[in-house]
C-alpha cells in the first residue's frame, strides 16, 4: 500500500507552480482539495508519495515555492 502525504500553500499560483516543477523533477504527484483536517489558506494541495517527502520539499526549497506545510495523510484520506 503506498502512504501519501500533502503539501499545503498559502496560494493557489503557489500549488500550480509546485505541481509544474515536482512533475518535471520526475515525481508523481496531483492536485487535490485539501483535507479538511488541515486548516489552510489555499484549498488545493500537492499529494505525493511520502517516501519523496524529503526530495520534493527539496525542489520546492530551490525554487523558492512557500509551501504552508507538508503533511502525512492516513489511509482513508489518500
Amino acid at each position: 500500500m503506498i502512504t501519501y502525504g500533502v503539501v499545503l500553500f498559502h496560494t493557489t499560483s503557489a500549488a500550480m507552480r509546485a505541481e509544474k516543477l515536482v512533475v518535471k523533477a520526475g515525481y508523481s504527484v496531483k492536485l487535490v482539495p485539501t483535507p479538511r483536517q488541515f486548516s489552510t489558506d489555499c484549498g488545493i494541495a500537492l499529494r505525493f508519495e511520502w517516501n519523496h517527502q524529503h526530495k520534493i520539499k527539496a525542489v520546492l526549497d530551490q525554487a523558492k515555492i512557500e509551501c504552508d506545510a507538508i503533511h502525512l495523510l492516513g489511509n482513508e484520506d489518500a
